[in-house]
């Protein structure tokens, strides 16, 4: 006997009443299957057979839909972590609930959501949990550090989920002063590291160079590539948190190819990029020291990787070196009680504040374009 849990789940996990009833739910059939806690009322009318917990019930039962990096991490993508959940919610939605309280959203109460009135034409993107990937990466470019903006990016682009054209019609419609994020994204990136890695090192001013062929042919007549090459120095390789034992021969066997074809080859972790990047950037900082004999030219342009997003070939119009984004850590991203406030165009109103700054940042300089 088909269940009213069975119909949800083909449905998704998440379902309408009408979608129910159409597909022969009646009324005590609902009442029943949320009495035995087979099924959720997420809000009158929507029941769902996700965890309470489940950010996209959380979503739902606000009244509205996951977007930004919290819809990223939903669909998959590359996210350090989720400390806010980011509610996309119509134009003309009033009696806000709180994640798991039933009364209006108080917007003054901390509790980890931030709000955005989506305009009509959104509406109609992505599922009935989630806003389309164009309108979450829009989010994540506004409102997040640049590093969490450009994994995002870079995880859309390698997956194929998006092509270039799709990035820079995104970047278009962002403000002027975040032109220049089209420079920062790479579609070969393979790994959330290894693009936390790249955008710290660029942003530390060093040249970077990514997926550098290194080592003899292979019998597939290919040659293995290098992760990121900085400085023309330091071959930095990213363990990945799936390496396993059967991969340490091979692992080593591309450390000896990279010291013979003359590069000095580290190899980090990515809990070490995740929670310990000081360490990496004074290991690559004295590699290059030990190789050179001198400081990294840090004052030079940072470089774009070799597979860098690119406007039709175009050069462009010089603008700012940076996009203007919030502060980026390299570690916990705490989040804190803010204001109701509307940022570049859009009416956002946030319970949980913007995430601070979790380490030094220096400065960053100018990134050329080819």
């Amino acid at each position: 006997m088909t269940t009213v849990a069975d119909i949800v789940d083909s449905l998704g996990g998440l379902a309408t009443k009408r979608q129910l009833v159409a597909r022969g739910a009646r009324d005590h059939h609902l009442t029943d299957a949320v009495r035995d806690g087979s099924v959720r009322r997420a809000r009158n009318g929507w029941y769902s057979t996700w965890a309470v917990s489940d950010l996209r019930f959380q979503a739902v039962r606000i009244g509205g839909r996951q977007t930004g990096l919290s819809a990223i991490a939903a669909l998959g993508g590359w996210v350090r972590e989720v400390t806010v959940l980011d509610v996309a919610v119509p134009a003309n939605a009033s009696r806000l609930r709180k994640r798991n309280v039933r009364r209006p959203f108080d917007y003054s109460a901390p509790g980890g959501v931030r709000l955005h009135w989506e305009s009509r034409d959104a509406a109609g993107r992505g599922s009935a949990a989630i806003v389309g990937l164009v309108d979450a990466l829009t989010r994540v470019a506004l409102d997040e550090p640049l590093e969490d903006a450009v994994a995002a990016f870079d995880w859309a682009l390698h997956t194929g989920r998006i092509e270039v054209e799709d990035a820079i019609a995104i970047i278009e419609r962002l403000p002027a002063r975040m032109a220049d994020l089209l420079d920062w994204l790479d579609p070969e990136c393979e790994s959330l590291p290894e693009s936390l890695a790249r955008t710290r090192a660029r942003l530390r001013g060093l040249r970077v160079t990514s997926q550098v062929p290194v080592g003899p042919p292979t019998a597939r007549g290919g040659r293995q590539r290098g992760d990121l090459l900085i400085e023309d120095v330091v071959m930095l390789e990213i363990d990945g948190r799936d390496a396993h034992l059967e991969t340490f021969e091979a692992d080593r066997s591309k450390d000896l190819d990279i010291t013979i074809d003359g590069f000095h080859s580290i190899r980090p972790a990515a809990n070490h990029v995740f929670h310990d990047w000081g360490r990496v950037a004074r290991a690559i900082d004295t590699a290059i020291v030990l190789r050179r004999g001198s400081t990294p030219s840090r004052l030079e342009n940072s470089g774009v990787a070799r597979h860098a997003v690119r406007r039709n070939g175009a050069h462009g119009r010089r603008r700012r070196a940076t996009p203007e984004f919030p502060p980026s850590g390299a570690g916990d991203r705490p989040s804190g009680a803010g204001d109701r406030s509307g940022r570049a165009g859009d009416r956002s109103g946030r319970a949980g504040g913007r995430p601070g700054r979790a380490g030094d940042r220096p400065s960053p300089v100018g990134a050329a374009r080819e």
